[in-house]
């Protein structure tokens, strides 16, 4: 079969042929130089392999988001409400140099450890000094890791020794900051554990609550809100739920001494919340008066233009809320353990001003300091970039939705240019993903049903904007999440129980990282996955500036549909085309460039031969002709390109 660049060359000669007259001299010129890269392409091996890394020093930040004591898990059991001991658990050390070094394989610059603080568990660790948990405030066995019930410590689930859990922690920093990544942990502001207590808190502190006056709903001071009179009653129970499935436990009785009851995580304010309220967590008082007035100082109008270091300094005389001091102290305490960054757990249930005072402090000891936001209200995205300095938010409700919809057949790739366009001043600060921890995993029933309709939807997740993209561990592999393992849902791997994840599993090989007991198509998935994130991880031109030419093409090309997306990225002379395939269904069609593409690209008349980046072999010729430019292409069922340009011959003489 000819190549795009064989097929014009015989195209031209034909052409000379005809019109030799006026013709000849210009088109032997070209074909000069067509036919000496043709001689190039010919000593060039066929077999696929992965595109060299372009030469830009710096390109996407990509974060790995790991569920830390699922991550080395070999146990495969996987019992329902199964214990640790029946079901497994992994370990920081789990993390071992060659892990890392898988992990570093895929671009990845960042690892969120999830999980990390010490969070209410059903495993007996007495014998350290930690008191027990209830299951009747406990969600799952494992529990949540947003039910934190000891900021200045680690899950003694993830450690070998539970003594010397913060060792093994400080460990495994030291060894991701050596394989060059950095590390990330959560912080969750809006709400504790029902039982805080830290045992591990440095002398002088107080913990949360300790000072609290109980006898009032509110006071600006209190760590929480109060039900005076009433004593907190565990909910009612739906679905014939069970703590812990129903086994035994000596504390699993239906009561919790709380007395007075405390407000809920999500804000109810029922001495008995109910089944789906975050009944395991209370309310964090930020001087938030019940009535929603504010009990701090405000910013200054327009103080969003402002930088982190005059935030900084507008607090530095103001008289804050206790629970601010003790959040500041928390994220700067782990600052100092060699963290590089959090994410923040319900940020936009928290005051925007106690996210300046905070960040702006975190970015005066830190200023590279790496702070992610789960924010879900577009309406308030400016403001917590801006006055609340967080680098990164969730690109949920917008992109991730619309994406999703499009991956399962019912949406359409005409909105996603609005998406971009509505966001264009912050699109660096809007984090991507398709995966996460709340999330449904996409080969999963209830979302896709397929890992391989993630492949168009992740290189334009990663490919579009210059924001970090997000890959959630076992999503390289198509783990679908199945099972019910106790608390979690089963369409998304549970983050409440101890269980193993097949998949994943299967990739880590008993710890040697290799893929070795991988099917063909875990093996295919995975490799697409670092080709994809390694070069967005290097590559200039996704650093650079973007121009859509979907709704170009949707109105003047033949063939090209509302399941297939384009869009062109650049800067300076690294120039990418990328188009997606949505569907099952090849197409073909001839992509176009209009004026104002071709203009902005900075093209001349002339010939670009495109070398796709996610499989070298796959090569094309871009022709631009009177400032507008036309590409043949076929996309197979849910193929992508990622065409990189350079100039094979230029007409402008």
């Amino acid at each position: 079969m000819r190549t795009q660049i064989e097929q014009i060359s015989s195209d031209h000669i034909c052409v000379s042929q005809l019109n030799a007259c006026n013709l000849r001299t210009t088109i032997m010129k070209k074909l000069a130089s067509i036919l000496f890269i043709l001689a190039l392409f010919a000593c060039q091996p066929t077999k696929k392999h992965k595109p060299a890394q372009p030469d830009s020093p710096k390109g996407k930040y990509v974060v790995y988001q790991v569920f830390t004591r699922l991550f080395g898990n070999t146990n495969t059991t996987n019992k329902p409400w199964g214990t640790i001991e029946e079901n497994g658990v992994g370990k920081f050390n789990d993390f071992t140099d060659r892990a890392l070094e898988e992990i570093k394989s895929m671009g990845v610059t960042h690892i969120w450890y999830t999980g990390v603080p010490h969070h209410d568990v059903i495993t007996d660790y007495t014998a350290y000094g930690i008191s027990n948990d209830d299951p009747d405030v406990v969600k799952g066995r494992a529990g949540s890791p947003y039910a934190v019930k000891d900021y200045y410590n680690v899950n003694p689930d993830l450690a070998i020794d539970p003594a010397n859990r913060l060792a093994e922690f400080e460990a495994l920093i030291e060894r991701t900051h050596k394989h060059g990544m950095k590390v990330i942990i959560d912080i969750v502001p809006n709400h504790v554990a029902r039982n805080y207590q830290s045992i591990s808190k440095p002398e002088g502190v107080s913990d949360f609550g300790e000072n609290d006056d109980t006898s009032v709903e509110y006071k600006r001071d209190n760590n929480f809100y109060y039900i005076p009179g009433e004593a907190f009653q565990v909910p009612e129970f739906l679905n014939a739920y069970q703590p812990l499935g129903g086994d035994d436990h000596p504390l699993s009785d239906g009561k919790f001494d709380e007395n007075p009851a405390k407000w809920t995580g999500n804000g109810a304010r029922l001495a008995q919340p109910g089944f789906y309220d975050w009944y395991e967590t209370v309310k964090v008082n930020y001087g938030v008066k019940p009535d929603g007035t504010y009990d701090f100082d405000l910013l200054p109008e327009d103080f969003d233009r402002e930088n982190y270091e005059a935030h900084f300094e507008f607090w530095q005389d103001k008289d804050v809320p206790d629970s601010w001091k003790k959040f500041k102290d928390i994220a700067i305490y782990w600052l100092d353990k060699g963290v590089d960054g959090f994410r923040y757990d319900m940020a936009e249930m928290v005051p925007v001003e106690f996210w300046s005072y905070m960040n702006s402090a975190l970015k005066m000891k830190n200023p590279d300091a790496f702070l992610l936001a789960e924010v879900y209200n577009p309406a308030l995205y400016h403001d917590y970039i801006r006055k609340g300095k967080m680098d990164y938010l969730y690109d949920k409700v917008e992109l991730y939705d619309t994406l999703k919809h499009i991956m399962q057949g019912h949406g359409s790739t005409d909105n996603l240019p609005a998406i971009y366009d509505g966001l264009a001043d912050i699109e660096h600060h809007m984090l991507h993903f398709l995966e996460n921890h709340d999330e449904q995993r996409i080969a999963s029933a209830g979302f896709a049903g397929s890992a391989e309709k993630g492949k168009p939807a992740m290189v334009v997740s990663t490919c579009l904007s210059t924001s970090p993209t997000m890959i959630y561990f076992g999503q390289n592999v198509g783990e679908p999440g199945d099972g019910d393992m106790g608390f979690g849902d089963e369409t998304r791997t549970s983050i409440f129980d101890y269980c193993g994840v097949p998949a994943h599993q299967r990739w880590m090989n008993d710890g040697k990282f290799d893929g070795g007991q991988s099917t063909p198509e875990e093996k295919e998935l995975n490799e697409f996955y670092k080709t994809l994130l390694s070069f967005s991880a290097h590559s200039a031109a996704l650093m650079g500036k973007y121009k859509e030419i979907h709704s170009y093409n949707r109105q003047n090309t033949e063939g090209y549909t509302d399941k297939v997306f384009s869009f062109v990225r650049w800067k300076g002379d690294d120039r990418l085309i990328v188009v997606t395939n949505f569907e099952d269904n090849p197409h073909k069609f001839q992509l176009q460039l209009n004026e104002a593409t071709v203009k902005a690209l900075h093209l001349t008349d002339g010939f670009y031969k495109l070398t796709d980046q996610l499989a070298n072999e796959n090569e094309f010729v871009l022709e631009v002709k009177n400032g507008k430019g036309k590409l043949e292409l076929a996309l197979s069922g849910l193929e992508s390109y990622i065409l990189k340009m350079e100039v094979l011959s230029d007409m402008s003489e």
